[in-house]
This record gives structure tokens, sequence and C-alpha cells, in this order.
């Protein structure tokens, strides 16, 4: 397993994983877009063959803070330390950036990633009602980072 930046070869693979995992769909020029903002913050997970297994896209829309806009492993590769590697390489990163702080949203039926971010010390900071497209509510989870 590799980790590294985004490529635009990368887009059939991300928004594959993106359907299936988040059960949602982005029109691709967007994950382009918002890799330019901040290309270090865009991690991709890649096996042998170079081909995303999983990713993690964090953003820098308010001073001081990073957001994790969408983070996704392939249902084939979970619970191998993909999603591990990729939180812990993204905190590092915030770290690094001197973030004080860390957000992201999450369905609030997805117990294992509600499970998976407390395990970091993200804690549920607001409830975003019909939050998905399809109508789901969210929470919100942020920690400090300290």
């Amino acid at each position: 397993m590799t980790l590294r930046e985004f490529r635009a070869n990368d887009l059939p693979f991300v928004g594959a994983i993106v359907a299936e995992a988040l059960h949602e769909h982005y029109d691709p020029s967007l994950y382009s877009s918002l890799s330019t903002e901040w290309p270090t913050g865009f991690l991709v997970a890649a096996d042998a063959s170079d081909v995303p297994v999983g990713f993690l896209l964090g953003v820098n829309q308010v001073e001081g803070e990073a957001r994790v806009l969408m983070f996704a492993v392939d249902r084939n590769q979970r619970t191998q330390g993909i999603g591990t590697l990729l939180m812990t390489t993204f905190l590092e990163r915030c770290r690094e950036r001197h973030f004080r702080r860390v957000t992201l949203e999450v369905r609030v039926s997805n117990a294992t990633a509600i499970r998976f971010y407390t395990r970091y010390q993200f804690s549920v900071v607001d409830l975003l009602r019909s939050y998905y497209s399809d109508g789901e509510n969210g929470y919100q989870m942020a920690r400090d980072l300290r």
C-alpha cells in the first residue's frame, strides 16, 4: 500500500469509491478543482498496481481549520488499516500547517464511521438535518489539534 497525492487519472476510481461507500455522485471536476487548492490534503491510498483503494479529501475553508470533505475506503479493502493510515497522515499534515481544529460530517446511521472518528478524538458538535442528498441527517464532528 502506498500513500500519495491525488492525480487526474484517479478520477474513475475515486468516483466509484464515493458512489459505493458514500452513496453520493459528484461532478468529476469537483475533485480536480479541490485537489489544486491543497494538494497534500487530498490523500490517495493505492494498491501495488497503483490503483486507488481509498482516499481522504481535506479542504481548508476556514482559517485555522481543516475539514474532511470526503473519506472512504473500497469495501473490499476495509479493516486492513487503510483508513487509519489516511487519517493519521491527514492529521499530521494538519498539524504541519498549524491548524487548530478539524471537522467532518458523517451520516447518523454510519455507526462504524462514528466509532472510527471517535477513536481519533472527534466528537459530535451538531446535528445537520436532511444534510445528505437522500434526506438523511448528518452529524458534524470536530476535534482540536493540540
